[in-house]
């Protein structure tokens, strides 16, 4: 692959070129020229757009693709190329599929559907056998096959002995257990945040209490082991604060949120519109200002997708009955990139795609520099869009932001050798 990228801005906080308007010569995936009003080499396509930015490949830290078993709702492929659409270059996948990612041959499976794309994928194993929060699954078997991480995805590990047996067990390799906080007793039935617009829809509401009570007790296992926990999504002031203070005493945890949650608040669903119902709920203006808060402040690390294709039979039915979740691999960028402005600046924002899921993930860092390998995105920070449901790349349409306008779009990603920049 040969490619020159003219004039683009480059965001990223290590390089001596940041912030400033760079060219990039790009060659059999390797960056070969690196630096400002280069001329481009005979025979060698350019690539350049108007208010063009760079920076280094976006890393999402939860979606699913669905594959094995729902192959109706996302395949493997079509997941890569919705990741590729919305600038990500590596993809953590959850292991809720059918049957669960809880072995070493469901790893090699997913890595083995997934090579040779441009998006690097990465399997996550299930912290439990069969995901049923029971009895530990085969975590060292998973890690040595490749498995990034170990999560019971939105089933969340109730039970705290099995948390803390595995939190035990991961420091004999270094891995990281992902949890998404819920406990189930407090949120059983909810479908939507418990709050003043649940009263006034006469909805059952899932109260903030359930999140922070399992952050609360999953810092202390955290702190009780010595271990290392990435809370996944969360979405509550509560937890925002009980993560800032587990941070003061430098435990070994982690957070992100999802772009939709920054968004779209719990009025949204004055319509009883399914394409809304989302978990963690959308919460109201106090909590959303609080996880914007947490962003700034570093107490929130990472911003994802929580892509989570789901088919129209399931979501177009009763609010009570239908499916929890929305497609958002294609649109998280632009989401937060739209919720954020005027709030974080551009190279935090980015940092929160890129540098810190890879840290969280303990991938090595990409470095922008003449010799190394060509992994980027490119995008435009302030062009408006909206989604069509022509324009999804996911095989499921479930998203709730049809319509919508938003700011900030991924132009393509260069990753593995291989381009997904439109040719001339």
């Amino acid at each position: 692959m040969k490619l020159f990228i003219r004039a683009a801005k480059l965001i990223d906080r290590s390089s001596p070129f940041h912030n400033q308007v760079v060219d990039l010569n790009v060659v059999s995936g390797r960056i070969e020229q690196l630096g400002i009003a280069l001329t481009p080499p005979a025979n060698t396509p350019i690539f350049e757009a108007e208010n063009l930015h760079i920076s280094a490949g976006w890393h999402d830290l939860r979606a699913h693709f669905s594959d094995p078993g729902y192959e109706h709702k996302e395949t493997i492929a079509s997941g890569i190329k919705a990741a590729a659409a919305g600038g990500f270059t590596g993809v953590s996948l959850s292991p809720a599929t059918l049957p669960v990612v809880d072995s070493k041959s469901l790893v090699e499976y997913i890595k083995n559907q997934s090579k040779g794309s441009a998006v690097s994928v990465y399997p996550m194993g299930t912290v439990s056998k069969n995901m049923e929060g029971k009895e530990l699954a085969e975590l060292h078997d998973m890690s040595s096959s490749g498995a990034i991480a170990f999560t019971d995805d939105k089933k969340s590990v109730q039970n705290p002995n099995l948390l803390k047996t595995a939190l035990l067990y991961c420091k004999s390799f270094d891995g990281l257990v992902i949890q998404f906080p819920n406990q189930f007793d407090l949120s059983y039935k909810g479908m939507m945040h418990e709050g003043e617009e649940s009263t006034h829809l006469g909805l059952k509401g899932i109260p903030a209490l359930a999140e922070e009570i399992m952050v609360n007790r999953d810092i202390y296992l955290t702190d009780y082991t010595n271990g290392k926990l990435h809370f996944s999504t969360i979405s509550t002031s509560g937890s925002v604060n009980l993560i800032k203070e587990a941070k003061k005493k430098n435990l070994q945890i982690t957070a992100d949120v999802c772009a939709l949650n920054l968004l779209l608040d719990d009025t949204v669903l004055e319509e009883f519109d399914t394409r809304y119902k989302l978990l963690p709920p959308l919460r109201d203006n106090k909590h959303i200002s609080a996880l914007i808060e947490g962003l700034k402040n570093n107490t929130i690390d990472a911003i994802c997708s929580d892509h989570l294709p789901e088919d129209i039979e399931l979501k177009k039915r009763e609010f009570e009955y239908a499916a929890f979740g929305s497609i958002n691999l294609q649109t998280a960028f632009a989401v937060a990139n739209t919720a954020l402005k005027n709030q974080l600046e551009l190279t935090d924002l980015i940092e929160k795609f890129t540098t810190n899921p890879r840290k969280i993930l303990n991938l090595p860092e990409i470095a922008i520099q003449v010799g190394e390998v060509a992994n980027l995105t490119l995008f435009n920070p302030t062009m408006e869009w909206s989604l069509e449901k022509n324009t999804v790349i996911s095989k499921s349409k479930n998203s709730p932001l049809f319509g919508k306008k938003l700011i900030g779009k991924p132009l393509g990603i260069i990753n593995k050798n291989q381009s997904t920049l439109p040719k001339e």
